[in-house]
């Protein structure tokens, strides 16, 4: 049986996790003081795999397998108070005092580095702040370390483009990455603008707050892993995903969609065709992070569908999907799209589906905080508060660098043709393309 450990770190980590939990209980029909409160019909289905996420405690109770860390009390607190703050297990809460005030360097080197003797198989954080970058990333490579075959995926919120937290975000976010490209299997790519896009424009919300873009991450968290938590048709697994989403190790970075796109009081007025739901998932607004999939190549992508529908339709719609838009798929990649089915559909939905790209244009983003860095980086700007928790001025010229070859290595097979790709083994010399 397959286990998922569960970790989330940081305000953001904390904040998304938390919504994810209530939707995992919600899917499961266990209530916020861990009791099996499903309906009799469906009992089997929700019980039969619970074990996926949740150990069962004294008494019959189902506790998350989940581990919750910061490096301030605060976020831990206000989960502790909310609904389902009696569920998760007292030991998992592991927090500091001291807060990591948005330094990487703190979350990485000094403060997290006392915090980090706990483990995960799953990591929720963000790439902006100090503790869900900094001690995430030193989590993810100690995790690497001891248990080296366990499959890593996390759900990586990445800075946005004109939503600005702090103002050392490239600086946190690029330090990040360094660490994600070697240390991680997978990575979800999530930004907060796409997440607000989505909001506005799709589900028609004038002033969505974090618990409206949590709502949409947990949903696709949710689609990611259905397959190991109820039974399917065509199952898959954080493994089979990986194997078919990553032809080269270092392009590990995901986008993902989810469909169909509710507002929270309409869920239950909608009826969907795997057509409609295949078209939606594939459109570019409803990606979740700030990168145009038509700016670039699908390598691979996944489509996981749930509810009752038939295998044969959701095939002829992914067949439809490439040859209409063959152009956007890499031709040197036979048949790339992957889709599997689960039976059981979300809470509240008749059928739903979960889309992860692996696109070449995903290095608009990482391009975007590149540039943000170099403008800081440059002038030395904010460097000390990181050289003084230990950092080396290294560390960021490598971080930096690695990020740019991420970049060339996403563009260079955004340009690769079928009957050219042997010429990069002869002379490995640059071409240039019509891209």
């Amino acid at each position: 049986m397959r286990e998922i450990l569960h970790i989330q770190g940081g305000q953001c980590g904390n904040q998304i996790g938390s919504k994810f939990w209530e939707v995992i209980c919600d899917e499961h029909g266990v209530d916020p003081t861990g009791r099996y409160k499903g309906d009799g019909s469906e009992s089997d289905t929700q019980l039969e795999r619970i074990n996926v996420y949740f150990n069962e405690a004294s008494g019959g109770r189902y506790v998350p397998r989940a581990v919750l860390m910061d490096l301030e009390p605060g976020t831990m607190d206000s989960i502790r108070s909310g609904p389902y703050g009696q569920i998760f297990r007292p030991d998992n809460f592991v927090f500091g005092q001291s807060g990591a005030g948005n330094n990487w360097a703190k979350g990485h080197y000094t403060e997290g580095a006392e915090l980090i003797d706990s483990v995960l198989d799953v990591v929720c954080h963000s790439l902006g702040g100090g503790t869900g970058s900094g001690m995430g990333t030193l989590l993810i490579s100690k995790i690497r370390e001891e248990y080296p075959d366990r499959m890593m995926l996390t759900f990586s919120v990445f800075p946005s483009p004109k939503v600005s937290d702090t103002v050392v975000e490239p600086y946190n976010a690029t330090l990040s990455v360094h660490q994600l490209v070697e240390n991680a299997d997978e990575c979800m790519v999530l930004d907060n603008e796409a997440l607000y896009d989505i909001c506005f424009r799709t589900l028609k919300l004038s002033t969505p707050s974090f618990g409206d873009l949590n709502h949409l991450i947990s949903a696709t968290m949710s689609g990611v892993t259905c397959c190991l938590r109820f039974p399917g048709q065509l199952n898959s697994d954080l493994r089979k995903l990986a194997v078919n989403l990553i032809p080269f190790p270092r392009l590990h970075f995901f986008m993902v969609g989810f469909a169909p796109l509710t507002s929270r009081g309409s869920q239950h007025y909608i009826s969907l065709t795997v057509p409609e739901l295949t078209q939606q998932m594939w459109d570019s607004k409803n990606m979740m992070c700030a990168a145009d999939p038509r700016h670039g190549r699908y390598l691979t992508a996944s489509a996981m569908f749930r509810g009752k529908m038939s295998t044969k339709e959701v095939d002829e719609q992914m067949l439809n999907v490439q040859n209409k838009n063959s152009s956007y798929f890499v031709e040197w990649i036979p048949n790339n799209v992957k889709s599997s089915v689960c039976d059981i559909p979300p809470t509240g939905l008749k059928m739903s589906s979960t889309f992860v790209g692996n696109s070449t244009s995903i290095q608009e983003m990482f391009r975007r905080v590149s540039e943000q860095f170099t403008a800081m980086f440059r002038r030395k700007a904010f460097l000390h508060w990181y050289t003084g928790e230990g950092m080396d001025e290294m560390e960021f010229t490598e971080a930096e660098s690695n990020m740019n070859d991420l970049v060339a290595e996403y563009q260079q097979y955004q340009d690769a043709t079928a009957d050219e790709e042997e010429d990069y083994e002869e002379d490995g010399a640059e071409e240039d393309y019509e891209g």
